[in-house]
């Protein structure tokens, strides 16, 4: 018994939301609004965790922001502006994609690009029919390798 209800009690906990009864907005609208845009930005304090789900006092001052704007009448892009435009792109869990953004978003497919290349070469070098055929040896050599072998073995 204990443990079906061990069993329960793990299939019944969820992730604990941070948003406290009394930052909620009365329209469940609106509400539903905040916490979308909860869920796209970062807690600056957590880094990679959205505002809505993290309890530091910097998320929810964010998520109290995030609900002024809403009841201001901003749309999403403008609450998402305003808040970029005061903290930068980094509170975007998902930055935008722009030229001074390209390392961020293409630099781990060409660091895996350089990779492969490397590897490629490295492979194809290290292939036995890569490497050049030794030259057959002179009549001179030959008449040395078989008196070696002939006498045993070096004097």
């Amino acid at each position: 018994m204990r443990y079906v209800l061990a069993l329960l009690a793990c299939l019944f906990a969820g992730p604990a939301a941070a948003v406290l009864p009394h930052e909620m907005l009365a329209d469940p609208a609106l509400e539903a609004r905040a916490r979308a845009l909860g869920q796209e930005l970062r807690c600056l304090v957590c880094q990679n965790q959205p505002i809505d789900d993290s309890n530091a006092p910097l998320a929810a001052d964010l998520r109290r922001l995030v609900r002024e704007r809403i009841l201001a009448g901003d749309g999403d892009t403008a609450v998402l502006a305003y808040i970029t435009q005061r903290y930068g792109d980094y509170v975007l869990l998902k930055p935008p994609v722009r030229v001074d953004t390209y390392l961020l978003w293409y630099g781990p497919f060409a660091i895996l690009a350089f990779a492969a290349a490397g590897a490629f070469v490295y492979l194809r070098r290290r292939r036995p029919e890569a490497r050049p055929a030794a030259a057959p040896l002179t009549a001179d050599e030959e008449k040395r390798l078989a008196a070696l072998l002939d006498d045993g073995g070096p004097r």
